[in-house]
């Protein structure tokens, strides 16, 4: 989970497929969910109708559900019997998928669910015979498992690992699943991990694909599938690198349950910049991996490739860039708004290209980001100064793009797309 700048608040609604979970199903049957969004100018508030909800028969049928996007994927799930509507950052960089237990008004109330259950202290997910490192868990004064997480952007988030479900429907239900309930967060909201780790919710859930289509503000829809996705036959994919446990103890900086790409190079303003590919890669400590995260908002990039990048900046700007100036300690590529069409016009698209031809082109106008003040960022940040040493690209940069985690096949597809449109005509 990256840092999220303070920029505009959009609601967005998004589409999901889902694998049915429960022994009611037929292997063979499959459940769509399909999720709109709506335009809002403030983060407050989430529409849903939980009275859509119905049993489905095939792909073609849909659930309408409401989620809202605020240069974050916040998505309103149902957990707990009967349902409790929470909602949660989607983020392709985390692992523990955790709830707000802390607050009877606005979370969620264990007393109210037949399904809820705390994990006590005993239990191997509590102890690890091996330890895990990646779930930092003790002992409360109650003899129940107590975790406590800290993410790079600041939010905290401490509680107790409980089991509990994912309700659907009567008939649509996840299996009890492992997950946070958070009796301490700096946040309002939970999270819902997505990357490749064992608790995971993809992994949990056994769930081999999902993709999403993030829009550009201020548009008010965008896509999120669980499952097949019915564009899918269009996409380019990029195999991820994997790497073992063996390899993964040997470099300490690696995240080897990340979303990894072999990133290949950096073009701005069709120029590809002097850097040594190796950069994009994890060396032999681990440090310089790319990821996707869509829990960032920002992209981040290690001091070889920043510093290079920066250089080009100032090559085709100049004088322009605001001296002295660094948003949130960790962008300081900044500039007046009221320039910002000549800036654009100046820097052009940016691409981050990868292995097999494929890359990711961001419009010049989408590079950037308004970060208030009446002052404009380059939406790029140094990732040693987010206490990372990887490379990360932020949903800023994934917006208008369709993207596919396969995980079964161990690879990441990208389609451009218009994502304010709705999934039936993009």
């Amino acid at each position: 989970m990256g840092v999220s700048g303070s920029v505009s608040v959009i609601s967005l609604s998004m589409l999901v497929l889902l694998s049915s979970w429960t022994s009611s199903i037929p292997d063979s049957e499959s459940v769509s969910m399909a999720l709109p969004l709506t335009l809002t100018s403030t983060g407050k508030g989430l529409n849903r109708n939980p009275k859509q909800l119905r049993r489905l028969s095939s792909w073609d049928d849909s659930l309408k559900w409401w989620f809202k996007y605020s240069m974050a994927l916040v998505v309103s799930l149902p957990i707990g019997t009967p349902p409790q509507h929470q909602q949660m950052v989607l983020d392709t960089g985390s692992q523990l998928s955790w709830i707000q237990c802390h607050n009877k008004s606005t979370s969620f109330d264990p007393s109210l669910s037949s399904s809820f259950y705390i994990i006590p202290c005993t239990h191997p997910l509590c102890k690890p015979r091996v330890p895990d490192f990646t779930l930092p868990t003790t002992c409360d004064q109650n003899r129940l498992c107590h975790y406590s997480y800290f993410f790079a952007d600041g939010t905290l988030a401490e509680g107790n690992l409980v089991r509990e479900k994912l309700s659907f429907s009567h008939s649509q239900t996840t299996p009890p699943l492992t997950l946070g309930c958070a009796t301490e967060s700096s946040d309002a909201r939970g999270i819902l991990g997505m990357n490749l780790g064992r608790l995971s919710f993809p992994s949990q859930a056994k769930i081999t694909k999902f993709s999403y289509c993030v829009p550009t503000p201020p548009t008010p829809t965008g896509s999120f599938y669980l499952g097949n996705n019915p564009y899918s036959p269009s996409f380019r994919y990029v195999n991820m690198l994997t790497f073992s446990q063996t390899q993964s103890q040997r470099m300490p900086n690696l995240d080897p349950l990340a979303y990894t790409l072999p990133m290949q190079a950096i073009r701005i303003s069709g120029k590809t910049l002097n850097i040594e590919p190796s950069v994009f890669l994890p060396n032999a400590g681990g440090s310089g991996q790319t990821m996707l995260d869509s829990g960032s908002q920002f992209t981040f990039l290690v001091d070889a490739a920043y510093d290079v990048l920066r250089q080009e900046v100032t090559r085709l700007v100049g004088p322009r860039l605001k001296k002295g100036y660094v948003y949130g300690g960790i962008a300081d590529m900044c500039f007046d708004a009221y320039i910002s069409l000549e800036i654009q016009r100046l820097i052009g698209p940016l691409v981050f290209q990868f292995d097999k031809g494929v890359d990711i082109v961001v419009p010049k106008e989408r590079v950037f980001a308004d970060v208030g003040g009446r002052v404009h960022c380059l939406a790029i940040g140094r990732s040693e100064r987010l206490g990372a040493a990887s490379n990360i690209i932020g949903n800023i940069h994934q917006q208008n793009l369709w993207v596919e985690f396969d995980i079964s096949n161990r690879r990441i597809g990208f389609r451009e797309a218009d994502c304010s449109r709705l999934p039936n005509s993009t």
